[in-house]
């Protein structure tokens, strides 16, 4: 166990990161069609082919998932990833043709002090081709990576983070987010992480909870959209609507390692999806569901921890940094 959404056998992750231009990919590709489902609680989403994960909607399978910056223009990244998989072969079949299906979520991150100044076409199609083709099993990069690259908080520099654990049954789930919040993962002025009654083995500086605890609200911004995205994936047999509910769950790690969270201004999406390894019965779909919000709450505290400062001349501090 790596304490990496790459624990679920039949996944791969890979990135595309620009320092210069301040944000990047994340491309999450399953080696089979997985069952995929999603939620978005945030109130300025941004998103390519959600509406299909809806439970009532007739595709069931996702080829992969793909988060990434660049707000609207951001949203290119898929067809990128579309064409890395088109090459492979992969897709839903229609027909003689093959269409990859491939959900993504989108975060605000054109404020951060990269250039933004791409010409005509945003690159973002090619950063997707390249995250997808980057994509392997195994251990991956956190921080300043792929969708987290450009991502900050109310306090410290976002990221990109995951985290994962294994149930009572045997069955895996993993979550990867990138942290693009409104508000902080951090509590009050200091270093102390929200998420830290969850954390295992110092992940995130095993600093545990301060002394006292301040809820004001800190926020980046008021009129500038953010927008926290996700995933989590588990090895077990679920339906789409299980999925559904999974995501839900996981929506609660947000709420557990953000103050505030699901803000009108945050675009708070998670996806979901299952590889369907291993039968799971009632009982285990209900540890399913609560260890989906605990690995999210982790893999968020971990974003921000691992997060360096972009290049940029005032460019937000990272919790490294002090």
């Amino acid at each position: 166990m790596l304490n990496l959404i790459t624990d679920i056998e039949g996944l791969s992750v890979g990135h595309a990161t620009d320092l210069t231009l301040g944000s990047g990919v994340t491309a999450i590709i399953f080696d089979q069609p997985a069952i995929a489902s999603g939620t978005v609680l945030g109130g300025a989403p941004g998103g390519r082919d959600t509406a299909l994960l809806d439970p009532s909607m007739t595709v069931e399978k996702v080829d992969a998932f793909v988060l990434s910056g660049g707000s609207a223009f951001g949203l290119d990244a898929a067809g990128g990833v579309q064409s890395c998989l088109r090459e492979a072969g992969r897709g839903f079949a229609v027909g003689d043709v093959r269409v990859p299906i491939v959900p993504q979520a989108i975060l605000f991150d054109l404020l951060n002090g990269g250039d933004k100044d791409w010409g005509l076409h945003a690159p973002y199609r090619d950063m997707g081709y390249a995250a997808c083709a980057d994509a392997s099993t195994g251990r991956f990069e956190l921080g300043t990576v792929g969708a987290g690259t450009g991502a900050t908080t109310a306090t410290f520099k976002g990221g990109l983070g995951s985290a994962s654990t294994v149930g009572s049954g045997g069955h895996r789930i993993g979550a990867i987010v990138a942290v693009n919040a409104l508000g902080s993962a951090t509590i009050g002025a200091g270093r102390h992480f929200w998420a830290a009654p969850f954390e295992q083995d110092s992940e995130f500086g095993g600093l545990g909870m301060p002394a006292t605890i301040d809820h004001r609200m800190r926020l980046k911004g008021m009129s500038a959209p953010a927008t926290t995205i996700g995933a989590v994936v588990t090895d077990a047999i679920l339906t789409k609507a299980q999925a559904h509910r999974l995501s839900i769950a996981a929506h609660d790690g947000l709420a557990r390692a953000l103050l505030p969270a699901h803000l009108p201004l945050d675009g708070d999406t998670v996806l979901s999806a299952a590889t369907g390894a291993k039968p799971i019965e009632a009982p285990g779909f209900m540890e399913l569901c609560h260890l989906a919000g605990i690995v999210m709450a982790r893999a968020i505290a971990r974003g921000v921890y691992e997060a360096s400062a972009l290049p940029h001349e005032g460019a937000q501090r990272a919790w490294r940094d002090g």
